[in-house]
């Protein structure tokens, strides 16, 4: 199937960077979100980004100028239906995910392939909930989407051959790398990235290390390009709870217990610099951590 438009539904941060990405690859991109906010707040970041990539040298002023005309806003989710292809890039709950799919399906085209940006959920439980479980499927992209090079796709039980050429074909034309993965849960990255955050925050809570030093000792002992307390800021932590609690759940192993610190920090609202606080305060001139 060829596919010649994207409809990208939420406006974060993961959002914005696929359609930046989707509309630098050529294709017309719609991006939907609740909030016109959120829409102008998306704009003007992917404007930023390609703005730091033409000073990197990697695009140029036309390239941006032709990739900014190619997204169209919108606070209409019946908007992206006409789409060959829904990127659903929404917060990381299934219910709100279940309700984003249920209110797009009476305005899909027949063929449109619908795929979630889920980094945990069960691809096959949430096509289920779709009435085209043989065109759905996972795609995960990292964060952020401009800059990380792989693209996780993972098949459902249902998910048919050509849904997963026609995803496979599009990572390629962004000038990325697909990684297949099975739907089991956090599939490949998350799976083992979020128990070393998890881990991180037990060294923490344990009184092993502080803050400072668990983060240098991965970036120099590790060679890590980023401490995991600073990654799990960066990430959200509300994220990286809700991934250990898919972990937990869906595989009933006590080695993916959220730490209880962590746990407390969502509680509190610390949820990393989305909020300006998490492991590390961001409220200054530079982070501070809080422990």
């Amino acid at each position: 199937m060829d596919i010649g438009s994207i409809g990208v539904v939420g406006a974060g941060r993961m959002g914005s960077g696929i359609a930046h990405v989707c509309a630098l690859a050529g294709y017309d991109v719609i991006l939907n979100d609740i909030s016109q906010e959120n829409l102008d707040r998306a704009r003007a970041l992917i404007e930023q980004s390609m703005d730091r990539q033409i000073a990197r040298d990697l695009l140029t002023p036309r390239q941006k100028t032709k990739a900014l005309a190619r997204i169209t806003t919108t606070a209409a989710l019946a908007d992206t239906g006409q789409t060959d292809l829904v990127i659903e890039a929404a917060t990381e709950r299934e219910t709100v995910k279940n309700a984003i799919f249920e209110a797009l399906l009476p305005h899909l085209k027949a063929d449109t392939i619908l795929t979630t940006n889920t980094s945990s959920i069960s691809i096959t439980r949430l096509a289920s909930r779709t009435d085209r479980p043989e065109r759905f499927m996972g795609f995960h992209f990292m964060n952020p989407a401009p800059v990380m090079q792989l693209v996780e796709l993972i098949r459902g039980i249902a998910t048919d051959n050509r849904t997963y050429e026609t995803c496979l074909g599009v990572v390629a034309r962004l000038g990325k790398t697909a990684a297949s993965a099975e739907d089991f849960p956090a599939f490949i990255v998350n799976r083992i990235l979020m128990p070393m955050i998890n881990e991180a925050a037990y060294t923490l809570y344990e009184g092993v290390g502080s803050v400072q030093s668990i983060d240098m000792a991965m970036r120099l002992g590790a060679n890590h390009p980023m401490g995991p307390l600073e990654l799990a800021d960066f990430i959200g932590l509300d994220t990286c709870l809700a991934i250990m609690n898919v972990l937990h759940d869906g595989l009933a192993d006590t080695k993916y217990r959220p730490c209880p610190l962590l746990v407390k920090y969502v509680e509190a609202g610390w949820l990393g610099r989305k909020t300006g606080r998490g492991f590390y305060d961001y409220s200054g001139a530079s982070p501070v951590p809080t422990r």
